[in-house]
């Protein structure tokens, strides 16, 4: 795997090395060893697929509250996907920046999203499925999230959304979190 760390201290995208021939490729796409050497520990404790019909699709901004956070190893394995994460970490020189990826199925791109950051994303086409590996079980109390268009966190969308939640548009802007993020 080839890991390239993001301007977000701790968050990587991560791209397969792959061993081509006749048959097509093999790649491992995750090795506890290799996450180790990059600082990465996502031991997986659940497995969650999103499937979205609609190109336009957004999900997010999220993120979970202490005790609960998470972190996240994404990839899209169906479709394309502009994938964001925000900085939530109050004591990071990068606190409330964000960093956007393109994921598709056919680039077989995936991002770690560490503990202490909210995740969302676009669907850039139809029919468009997004599998997560977490570090810690969905804590529906603890659940968080940000507008996906607040101008403090000022995220350049490849596209304005067609399908948003209710619940993801009534997310409160990034200066009224309703509760501080501690640091561990």
């Amino acid at each position: 795997m080839i890991f390239t760390e993001t301007k977000l201290a701790g968050a990587f995208i991560i791209d397969l090395e792959r061993r081509t021939d006749e048959r097509g490729f093999f790649a491992r796409s995750w090795c506890k060893d290799e996450f180790a050497a990059h600082g990465i520990y996502l031991p997986p404790q659940q497995a969650s697929l999103s499937s979205n019909p609609a190109a336009g699709t957004l999900r997010g901004l999220h993120y979970q509250h202490a005790p609960h956070e998470e972190s996240k190893l994404v990839r899209c394995t169906r479709g394309a996907i502009y994938d964001v994460i925000v900085d939530l970490r109050e004591e990071s020189r990068t606190f409330g920046q964000w960093v956007g990826v393109e994921l598709t199925a056919d680039n077989y791109r995936q991002l770690f999203v560490p503990p202490r950051f909210a995740h969302g994303f676009l669907t850039l086409a139809p029919h468009t499925d997004v599998a997560y590996q977490v570090s810690a079980m969905y804590a529906p109390g603890a659940e968080g999230g940000l507008r996906w268009n607040d101008p403090a966190i000022g995220i350049v969308w490849p596209a304005l959304p067609k399908l948003i939640s209710a619940k993801d548009q009534a997310h409160p802007d990034f200066q009224r979190v309703p509760q501080p993020l501690p640091i561990d």
